[in-house]
């Protein structure tokens, strides 16, 4: 979702560039869906590294993409979000010399038990180009000690794609298949560790749940790690009134977010794609990396609080609403800010 506008801008100026899949994300249904539905081309590279611990994947990935970078030699390397091959390409390429650009630079959870705060990290401390979508990552950044000339506010390349698709996700027919009504339901994401691999906090999460599963049905595209700790730790009490499904595509997700009465998550991107939806967001963390989802969109955070979690749930069925407005320049056209930079900079 935030490398597509960036490979349709670059085709549609002419601009040569090389896009590499490391595999880090390597379940090949979902992949195909997401570059299929996404116009994105076949990478040009696939590394295929596959799954493993945080140090097997960052070593396979500097090891794999090393020669690829010493091959094609380019001007500038784009890494994205906050994923272990963000971190391992960064890496890579500063130890080559090659100079690199973080799209979604500068978020910040402050909570460095978890991975991706870490890969946030240490990416930005070496990258030389920082691209940041709202104005806590720019503070961020510079109570880092980035210089304010490596930083630039362009907005969101993941609302790029949602602006861009979220028409034709509309002809979608997930929510006739799962049989509910549009603002009819619920939907619920849960991955994190914190979260699933904790049989305390997954427990009360799940109890919680179940209280809001009482009044209005809700969808679970579920991870398969998150089935199997419910199985795990014996909570298979709990899932009446869930609509199970396997993990969807990118627009039939789309097409359920946007229909839903609200969404219970402890996802990242999710928080974003509803502030822009106009979705109640329930985030299930103690944290966020994207604040202006809370102080300028529709997300609360409420950690692993049972209370909590039907608490405001229940409000929100209620007709309680926070209001809520679209942060600025998530207006679709952040890719192109991006690429009149590279092509300044880096073309000219």
């Amino acid at each position: 979702m935030k490398i597509a506008p960036l490979c349709e801008q670059f085709a549609a100026r002419g601009i040569p560039h090389v896009l590499v899949h490391t595999g880090q994300h390597y379940d090949h249904r979902m992949s195909k869906l997401f570059f299929d539905e996404l116009g994105i081309p076949r990478p040009d590279r696939d590394l295929g590294v596959g799954s493993g611990s945080q140090a097997e994947q960052t070593a396979e990935i500097m090891k794999r993409l090393e020669p690829v970078l010493l091959e094609e030699r380019p001007d500038l390397m784009i890494v994205v979000g906050d994923v272990t091959s963000t971190m391992a390409a960064t890496i890579t390429a500063a130890k080559l010399g090659i100079p690199v650009a973080h799209v979604e630079s500068g978020l910040r959870s402050f909570d460095r038990t978890m991975p991706e705060e870490i890969n946030r990290l240490l990416t930005d401390a070496i990258a030389d180009w920082h691209f940041t979508t709202e104005d806590s990552a720019n503070e961020n950044l510079k109570r880092e000690g980035v210089a304010a000339e490596k930083v630039f506010f362009v907005g969101n390349t993941m609302i790029d794609t949602l602006v861009k698709h979220v028409e034709r996700a509309s002809e979608s027919p997930i929510l006739e298949t799962l049989g509910v009504a549009p603002k009819g339901y619920g939907v619920v994401t849960l991955h994190r560790p914190s979260n699933v691999d904790n049989r305390e906090n997954l427990t009360v999460i799940m109890e919680a749940l179940h209280e809001i599963a009482r009044e209005i049905p809700l969808v679970f595209p579920i991870h398969p790690r998150t089935r199997k700790r419910i199985d795990e730790f014996g909570l298979g009490h709990l899932i009446n009134g869930f609509i199970f499904t396997e993990p969807l595509g990118y627009l039939d997700f789309l097409r359920l977010t946007s229909q839903a009465r609200l969404v219970l998550t402890d996802s990242g991107g999710i928080q974003e794609e509803t502030t822009v939806l106009g979705v109640p967001c329930i985030t299930m963390r103690e944290n966020t990396e994207r604040p202006v989802t809370v102080t300028c969109g529709t997300n609360i955070l409420v950690g692993a609080d049972g209370k909590r979690i039907v608490e405001e749930g229940k409000k929100r069925l209620n007709g309680f609403t926070a209001g809520g407005s679209i942060p600025p320049l998530w207006d679709g056209h952040a890719a192109e800010r991006i690429v009149d930079f590279i092509v300044n900079r880096i073309c000219s």
